[in-house]
């Protein structure tokens, strides 16, 4: 999961009615008149929480006739709720245990006698360790701009766009106003 859904989670979430809304719909479905008036709020008021809800597919709605009513998508809350215990954790070493050996064969098969990458394989798991591999050079704790690390991707592969977004998504790095570093190793997929 992308660390940007997680933090726009918490931010949606972080709200007393929001999770008000939240505990009321546990019980059931029900429609925004009785939510407001459970709340003691106005139904505008109510609407606004719920599109906020909706955004983050944590609530959504059927309507019956001239009423619409709203349900708790459960196992969504569960599981964006749970995503940031994961986003620290080695995911990637419990789905796909992978010894050195075998990353050090999977290396071999990409990259040419000079160390570059002939392509970028589709498989999760050996893209996931070409990567790693590609951030060798790069050091913690320093800011790179995008410049940089362009050159630095171009000395492993020619598509340096993908590999950079490939970097961020997979959350080996850290992207903000046009500057990257490299997030700690705990929190990198392999």
């Amino acid at each position: 999961m992308q660390l940007d859904k997680i933090v726009n989670f918490h931010k949606t979430i972080g709200d007393k009615t929001r999770i008000r809304i939240i505990s009321l719909l546990r019980s059931g479905p029900l429609h925004g008149q009785a939510i407001a008036g459970k709340l003691g709020l106005k139904a505008p008021t109510i609407s606004h929480h719920l599109k906020k809800l909706k955004d983050i597919d944590v609530v959504y709605h059927r309507r019956d006739k001239n009423t619409i009513y709203y349900y708790l998508n459960e196992s969504k809350l569960q599981r964006l709720a749970h995503a940031i215990i994961e986003v620290g954790g080695n995911a990637m070493d419990e789905q796909y245990p992978v010894s050195e050996e075998d990353k050090t064969k999977i290396i071999q098969n990409f990259t040419d006698q000079t160390g570059r990458l002939e392509r970028l394989p589709a498989q999760r798991k050996k893209k996931l360790i070409l990567l790693e591999h590609m951030l060798r050079g790069l050091e913690h704790g320093k800011s790179y701009d995008e410049k940089e690390i362009n050159d630095y991707i171009q000395t492993y592969y020619d598509d340096y766009a993908t590999v950079r977004r490939e970097f961020v998504m997979a959350h080996f790095m850290y992207r903000e106003k046009g500057i990257y570093e490299l997030n700690p190793v705990e929190m990198w997929p392999v």
